[in-house]
């Protein structure tokens, strides 16, 4: 991450590789994790506010869904 330019911050880029296991994505809800990292985003005035239906609108599931299916077996 450091390499490629997404952060200069090595020791937080590994923190969170740390506390974010690859194999726990599965146990986390998609349209939860982005209604969080939107409020955050919001806090931090990176993004416009925009409603919950808005955010219901512009997201598409289907795809994941059918992973997280398809990967349970």
């Amino acid at each position: 991450m450091v390499d490629r330019g997404f952060t200069k911050a090595y020791d937080y880029a590994l923190a969170t590789m740390r506390e974010i296991p690859y194999n726990r994505w599965r146990e986390y809800d998609p349209e939860d994790s982005v209604r969080f990292y939107a409020l955050r985003l919001r806090e931090g005035r990176y993004a416009e506010e925009q409603s919950e239906e808005d955010s219901r609108r512009r997201t598409d599931w289907r795809f994941l869904n059918e992973l997280k299916k398809e990967l349970k077996g």
